[in-house]
């Protein structure tokens, strides 16, 4: 015990943490009072400063930081054209069918209610046509695009062709995208310069049903990624018959923090696409539900499966799609969705202006060069202009207000500041408690054979003394 004690005296004379000699040195109680209420304040305080810490990093903040980068050149994004009329006019002209059953066919990617007074006629439709396939038959009577359609196309001063176009199946039927992933890369360096097209939409040969809200005439386009599949779904920007549409974009890259400091799952990967995004995830996902109910793949989403025919589409498909939106089994958005945010994500906002097409003497000249009235070019002609703004981009990342290295120099910090204490110290006290642990031990070990023995000698003591009444008691 005097070991102990003369150990006690020696670690608080000693020890690095301030405070703790004046409290054993000092030879007045009142010093001594003082000096513990002084080193017991500054301790609650670095206890409620490290407790703070510690709540405020489990609260897993974030900080945005925006950082605009100029670069020599900078890659033009992938642009896919539609034309809002989707059906050529002679081959639906008594088929009127075919509206409706694109859009069943299309509620894959774009949901789409329809109402019960068409039941009947797409049932009477399929019983009399259950070989017929909606796929070949968009592709050969949807929206082309050759040298009639597409009258001009200029990109970065080069002459580009009908040929240069990927053609994609989207709820808009026929759509051909420019600048595809498999495509060489297209860079720009300069900026004012990029893709201009003429479009001739052919009102009068193209089609579609007012009554399904198809009323427009023009050209929609969405600008995407080369890597991801075009989202329109409402997202599309789209360009009146005579009008000129001048679209300068901007690049802009997202970086966004993994869970739980942001809503981002490095490790998802998709299947059939390159990289990850929220709409190539969900397409994916209604593609595995339908082809587990339905035994078939639609063919507008990804994937190797059989393709479905039309009288799936309409008794399985369309029922699926619908489930899958009721039901929650395909979300988007946060950590635990079926398809959370993307970890890095290009955007490319957009500034739109227009104006109308030609002047009076544009009118003339163009009328004269392709053989077409002036009516016509005001009713079926389009021009669009898509160049960068600059030669910059914008980079919004999500960061961690507070790492781990910096937690623990705020704890530091708060130890030096009130305690004086550093890492050492805290060695210190760790050797401290261990060893009056084994002092405690060594203690406990001492005592615990006599404990017995002195049981034993106080049950039979009234024996002893009967035997032994001779015996000097010690």
């Amino acid at each position: 015990m005097e070991d102990r004690r003369r150990y006690h005296q020696e670690f608080a004379s000693s020890t690095s943490f301030h405070g703790v000699q004046n409290i054993v040195r000092r030879r007045s109680r009142t010093h001594r009072g003082l000096w513990l209420l002084v080193v017991t304040g500054c301790l609650g305080i670095v206890i409620w400063q490290i407790c703070s810490r510690f709540i405020y990093y489990f609260s897993w903040p974030t900080t945005t930081t925006v950082v605009v980068q100029y670069v020599e050149n900078v890659k033009f994004p992938a642009v896919t054209f539609c034309n809002l009329n989707r059906f050529q006019a002679h081959a639906v002209s008594n088929l009127q069918v075919i509206f409706l059953l694109w859009n069943i066919v299309s509620g894959v990617v774009q949901k789409f209610a329809m109402e019960d007074k068409y039941s009947q006629e797409i049932n009477d439709f399929l019983l009399g046509n259950q070989n017929f396939s909606i796929k070949e038959f968009t592709r050969k009577n949807g929206f082309y695009l050759n040298h009639s359609t597409l009258l001009e196309c200029e990109f970065f001063g080069k002459t580009c062709h009908p040929e240069d176009f990927e053609h994609i199946f989207t709820e808009y039927g026929n759509c051909f995208t420019f600048n595809y992933n498999g495509l060489p890369a297209r860079s720009v360096s300069l900026s004012g310069r990029g893709l201009r097209l003429l479009f001739d939409v052919q009102q009068e040969q193209f089609t579609d049903d007012p009554s399904l809200g198809y009323t427009d005439a023009g050209i929609t386009f969405v600008i995407h990624s080369p890597k991801e599949v075009p989202r329109f779904d409402g997202l599309g920007l789209l360009t009146p018959v005579g009008m000129h549409a001048q679209v300068a974009i901007r690049q802009l890259k997202s970086i966004i923090q993994e869970y739980p400091w942001g809503e981002c799952k490095p490790d998802i990967k998709l299947q059939y696409q390159n990289i990850y995004s929220t709409n190539g995830c969900l397409q994916e996902c209604k593609a595995r539900y339908i082809q587990d109910w339905c035994g078939c793949l639609p063919f507008i989403l990804p994937g190797n499966g059989t393709e479905c025919d039309l009288l799936k589409f309409y008794n399985c498909v369309y029922p699926a799609v619908y489930d899958i939106e009721i039901k929650g089994l395909c979300t988007v958005g946060t950590h635990n969705s079926t398809c959370p945010a993307p970890c890095e994500e290009m955007e490319y906002p957009t500034t739109v202006t227009y104006s109308s097409f030609g002047g009076e003497k544009a009118i003339k000249y163009i009328s004269a060069k392709l053989k077409k009235s002036p009516e016509y070019i005001r009713q079926n002609l389009v021009l669009i202009d898509i160049k960068y703004h600059d030669l910059s981009y914008k980079i919004t990342q999500q960061q961690k207000a507070l790492s781990v290295s910096e937690l623990l120099a705020d704890v530091g910090g708060q130890l030096g500041l009130f305690c004086g204490a550093s890492m050492i110290t805290l060695i210190e006290l760790l050797e401290y408690i261990f060893t009056n642990f084994c002092w405690m031990c060594i203690f406990l070990l001492l005592k615990a054979p006599e404990m017995p023995q002195w049981n034993n000698t106080s049950q039979n003591q009234p024996t002893h003394k009967e035997k032994n009444t001779g015996i000097q008691e010690c």
